[in-house]
């Protein structure tokens, strides 16, 4: 069986990148948990048996990770030494600060007015920002090696994200009530 010591991407045998390829990741996740699953060790000891159960724990949590661009560029910082702070460092240039205001005024206004049409135009503004924080995630963490830069769009984009979740939350009210 494999190390628990491995770092996410050497766990799937896919290299230490931004820019991931999403069907190797799958692959490599189904894979390494038929491999380690723990119903394939039952016949084991005790021993094979707990690190079979660790390993499934950890390929999961991997997968979770790796999957998701934010979680993703945020743990490849971490790999560089690079904290992303998100907790603690909330600095956001001046013009990202106005355009969350913006965004969160016509989610309220959208709300209010029970209009999901504006929401519908609300997510597709902010898939945009999304599409081009992620291309520059990219060009910062696999051209630059910038983890500093991609530290600060890590933020953003986790706010994006937070954004986009509240959107949805707000559509299905609406849908439903």
């Amino acid at each position: 069986m494999s190390s628990l010591t491995r770092n996410h991407f050497d766990l799937f045998g896919l290299p230490a990148a931004f820019g991931l390829d999403r069907a190797a990741l799958d692959a490599a996740y189904r894979s390494v948990q038929g491999a380690v699953h723990p119903d394939r060790h039952v016949a084991g000891s005790d021993t094979d048996r707990r690190i079979a159960m660790q390993l499934a724990a950890q390929a999961n949590e991997a997968y979770r990770t790796l999957r998701d661009p934010a979680l993703r560029a945020g743990y490849l910082c971490a790999l560089r030494g690079v904290d992303v702070a998100v907790e603690s460092n909330t600095a956001m240039p001046p013009d990202f600060l106005v355009q969350q205001m913006e965004w969160r005024e016509q989610l309220d206004d959208a709300v209010a007015a029970r209009d999901l049409s504006a929401l519908g135009a609300l997510r597709a503004a902010l898939d945009d920002a999304r599409r081009a924080l992620l291309d520059a995630l990219a060009v910062a963490l696999d051209d630059r090696g910038d983890t500093q830069e991609a530290a600060g769009l890590v933020r953003r984009l986790m706010f994006l994200d937070r954004l986009a979740a509240n959107i949805d939350a707000a559509e299905e009210r609406l849908l439903h009530h």
